[in-house]
């Protein structure tokens, strides 16, 4: 099996049993994700992107299933810590390009309201916090951090 298809398998067991805001099956938000990354790197990091701070899988069970480092890496940095700041989040994430991509791709995700039956206030000042993270991490693309503030 494949490292991509062990990454499917994997995500798909631990979030088995889990929805999203909208009561879908949660495992269809990292799979969109995995969709929209340009390389088998980018794909494994999209569809792991959760697994660490949503269930009970660590770091080290990836390094256990044999996932390069570099993906062990970026979902590490995709991973918020206890008592961590969106802020401070958002900018441990900006310099890991694949943790970056996917990151863009998990706020563009969440930033479409299309699938909330109703919204409320709570999802707006969560979109205008995602949009702001959104303009920070795609403006660097390319370029060095700086505050996004």
């Amino acid at each position: 099996m494949s490292t991509l298809n062990r990454a499917i398998a994997l995500a798909a067991r631990a979030h088995e049993g889990q929805f999203d805001k909208a009561g879908a099956s949660y495992i269809l938000h990292p799979l969109r994700l995995m969709l929209r990354q340009p390389s088998p790197e980018g794909m494994m990091v999209a569809v792991l992107h959760d697994v660490i701070e949503d269930t009970d899988v660590s770091l080290a069970d990836l390094r256990a299933e044999g996932f390069p480092p570099a993906v062990v890496e970026a979902v590490a940095a995709l991973t918020r810590q206890p008592q961590e700041s969106y802020e401070a989040f958002i900018q441990r994430i900006a310099p890991n390009p694949l943790a970056r991509r996917v990151k863009l791709a998990d706020l563009e995700d969440n930033l479409d309201l299309r699938r909330l039956e109703a919204l409320q206030d709570h999802d707006l000042e969560r979109a205008r916090r995602y949009h702001a993270a959104w303009r920070y991490l795609s403006l660097l693309e390319g370029e060095p951090a700086t505050d996004w503030r």
